[in-house]
């Protein structure tokens, strides 16, 4: 399996849905726009039967991040940042739901930022997790900010240890 980029002309967007209606409206109506601002990029897994069906997606960009939030040890240890990678939106269509695309997605996802942050540096990847998807993210590592139970955090090396394991 491979991620690739959104490609509107290819990827039939109006068939997807992942349960989550603001979810699936941005895959419709604003993925391909902010990818054409530069704003962020959009990657889909496709149906290898059926390119052109959309198994899950997730959106990358960037974020400032508010060191206040974090635990003292790494607001600290990265007094001077200012910004951190961000998994914006991650999601399945129902249809390929509990077959471990969420999980691929994810580890693909953090893979592109742990290559970006090799040519940028940034210590953290964050994620706004939807309701009832913090479990999922705390299992791949992922910790609550301060005060903020559904914006979760992982540090680059933590990425890094944990595929360098796999």
């Amino acid at each position: 399996m491979i991620s690739v980029p959104l490609d509107k002309k290819k990827h039939n967007r109006h068939r997807f849905d992942c349960g989550v209606d603001v979810l699936n409206n941005y895959l419709c109506l604003m993925a391909n726009q902010q990818s054409s601002k530069d704003n962020s990029r959009t990657f889909v897994l496709e149906d290898a039967s059926q390119p052109e069906y959309i198994i899950a997606y997730y959106t990358l960009t960037m974020t400032a991040v508010d060191l206040q939030k974090l635990p003292t040890k790494l607001q600290k240890k990265h007094q001077a940042t200012q910004a951190a990678g961000l998994i914006a939106r991650l999601a399945v269509d129902k249809r390929y739901a509990k077959r471990g695309f969420g999980e691929w997605v994810l580890i693909d996802a953090l893979k592109k930022l742990l290559s970006t942050s090799e040519t940028i540096g940034f210590p953290l990847i964050v994620v706004d997790a939807k309701e009832g998807a913090v479990q999922f993210y705390e299992k791949f590592g992922f910790t609550a900010f301060l005060g903020m139970k559904n914006k979760l955090f992982i540090t680059i090396s933590d990425v890094r240890l944990s595929l360098k394991n796999t």
